[in-house]
């Protein structure tokens, strides 16, 4: 998907801080020293890979998911570069596809996301909702970030039709935060404030079903 290609290069206004990054990657944290199944979508130049890397316990996979060649390309030389993984370095793959293109069987205990869904349609924030809880484990955590204060200061300086978008995206994922959220944290050490949403998949979400009959009607 172009598009998603496209809002992927220009979402991050710099790379997130280490405090930023130490935060979406807790929940890797909480589940150590048992092995896991991690998922990172939107890496970037690798801010949080370089935190997720020394983090991986033995026996996990991480997969990095990454729509930008150019920086699926660093992430690849990030990988082979990183002292100490050892054999682990097997058990890590970068994609560079979208999350919705991503052919797996696997069920991940921690998905890291760092898609800037402000800047995405309704319809697009949605698909890849639906999916991350799709390819979650029951229990599994989802965690995320959006710019503080952004869509502010967009709604007051972009047109109407943009602005309906943006409160529709706004209102789509705050559905899912009354639903699954767990935890949420500011980090006002980020350029710009970050907030950092963690979401959990429900045990007893034993299909995608489940997460489906969830989700609210989306205005085409």
């Amino acid at each position: 998907m172009e598009s998603i290609r496209h809002h992927r290069t220009v979402g991050s206004v710099a790379p997130s801080s280490k405090s930023l990054s130490n935060l979406l990657a807790n929940p890797l944290l909480e589940r150590a020293p048992r092995s896991s199944n991690v998922l990172e979508v939107g890496a970037g130049t690798g801010s949080v890979t370089r935190v997720l890397l020394p983090r991986i316990p033995r026996g996990s996979r991480l997969d990095i998911v990454e729509a930008n060649a150019q920086f699926a390309e660093h992430l690849r030389e990030l990988v082979r570069g990183y002292p100490n993984l050892g054999e682990q370095q097997e058990r890590i793959r970068v994609h560079d596809i979208g999350v919705e293109q991503l052919a797996t069987d696997r069920r991940y205990d921690v998905i890291v996301s760092g898609l800037p869904f402000s800047n995405f349609s309704p319809r697009q924030v949605d698909d890849i909702m639906g999916r991350y809880f799709d390819l979650l484990r029951p229990g599994g955590t989802l965690t995320y970030f959006s710019y503080c204060g952004s869509r502010w200061v967009r709604a007051l300086l972009t047109s109407r039709p943009e602005a309906r978008r943006q409160r529709e995206v706004k209102d789509l994922l705050h559905h899912y935060h009354r639903r699954y959220a767990v935890g949420c944290w500011t980090v006002w050490g980020n350029l710009p404030p970050a907030m950092v949403w963690q979401l959990r998949r429900p045990l007893d979400a034993v299909n995608q079903s489940e997460v489906l009959t969830a989700r609210p009607p989306i205005a085409i």
